[in-house]
């Protein structure tokens, strides 16, 4: 079973935005890079980040982010400057295209997925539909 990571994640809906020429479901900026490395410094049980979708919120979706210990059988991998992600197969079609970017501000830190299959979010930024 996979632990919980300590991040929170807000949705953006992304328009008239072309998809990333690549095969990978996500791609992940520096600034994510270098964040998911922080998170797994002295990780040493885990393999990568598993990023999945949950139905929950007031619009239908949200993300979910855990330390993953095994690659499941349908689980999408994505490698990128030594950091592995691993996206859970119900989440693969919402997450295709989509840029993981890693944001700091006075207020808070967090994952922004920017992804161009939303077709609406909740004013909180937590959920989202396609």
């Amino acid at each position: 079973m996979a632990a919980r990571v300590a991040a929170s994640a807000t949705v953006r809906a992304v328009k008239a935005r072309k998809p990333f020429p690549t095969r990978a479901a996500l791609v992940l900026t520096p600034s994510a890079v270098n964040q998911v490395k922080k998170l797994f410094e002295g990780q040493n049980d885990y393999i990568g980040l598993k990023i999945g979708v949950k139905q929950r919120g007031c619009n239908g979706f949200s993300y979910t982010l855990d330390f993953a210990s095994k690659k499941e059988k349908f689980d999408e991998e994505v490698l990128q400057d030594g950091v592995r992600i691993l996206v859970d197969m119900k989440a693969q079609l919402h997450l295709l295209g989509t840029e993981m970017d890693y944001v700091e501000n006075e207020l808070s830190s967090e994952f922004v997925f920017n992804n161009p299959n939303i077709k609406g979010t909740c004013g909180c930024g937590e959920s989202f539909s396609v």
